[in-house]
Formats: C-alpha cells, structure tokens, sequence
C-alpha cells in the first residue's frame, strides 16, 4: 500500500515488531508468552497477563489463512472457562474499529471504559461460557 521497494518494507516492519514486543515486555513483564500451534506448525500467539483480580488478554493474533476457522474463539473460550474456574473475569484491549470485536461480543465481553480510540472490555467471570 506504500508503494515501498520490498526491502524498505521488511526493514520497517521488523522495526514495529520491535517496537511492539520492547512496550509489551515492559508494560506486561509477568506475561506469558505462548505460540498457538496446529499440527506442530505455528500459526498464531497468545499473550496472557494474570493479574491478582483479573487475567488480561494482551494479544491474540492469528495468520491470515487460520482466521474465520473458529480457533481463536475456540482459544478464547478455553481462556474464560480457565479464568471463571478460579473465579477471575478476563479483560482486553480493543481497537474500536477490528472486526474481532463481534467475537468479544458474542463471547459475553462488555466494554467498561472508552480509551478512545479503543475500548476496555471484561467479561465477568460468573457469567458462565458462551460459545464463539
């Protein structure tokens, strides 16, 4: 979309990974830092953050080609079940413009403060699991 030459591009992008992952170590030190898998092949990561009154969802993302398939929301879901077993809502980060939303949604997530251009989402954890 830049109309960048290919090299430019790489160099620029592996400058906002690194930038990206510098301000979540240091905003989420205790993180867990995890590679979701599918057949032994990564295709995505989860990034969780246990709080002593909540787990926060830091990231979740997934490669182009395993999006729509049900696995994030399948992820997700195991992450509320795990997080309502100890009786913690789970909290997240969201732009207000991406799509993932509508799953938040349908997963039971409630936007608890505007952060402008991104909202503060929980999902109780009483609420018991809703499917994706």
């Amino acid at each position: 979309m830049l109309g960048w030459p290919p090299e430019m591009l790489a160099v620029f992008l592996e400058q906002q990974r690194r930038a990206q992952a510098m301000h979540y170590r240091a905003a989420f030190p205790e993180a867990a830092w995890l590679i979701v898998e599918s057949g032994g092949a990564p295709v995505g990561r989860l990034y969780t953050d246990e709080r002593p009154a909540s787990v926060h969802l830091v990231d979740i993302s997934l490669l182009p080609e395993w999006r729509g398939r049900g696995l994030g929301g399948a992820i997700l879901a195991d992450l509320i079940v795990d997080a309502a077993a100890r009786d913690l809502p789970v909290s997240l980060q969201v732009e207000k413009v991406n799509p993932a939303r509508r799953l938040y949604e349908r997963l039971g997530f409630r936007v608890v403060a505007d952060n402008g251009p991104h909202d503060w989402m929980e999902r109780p954890a009483q609420a018991g699991p809703k499917g994706p």
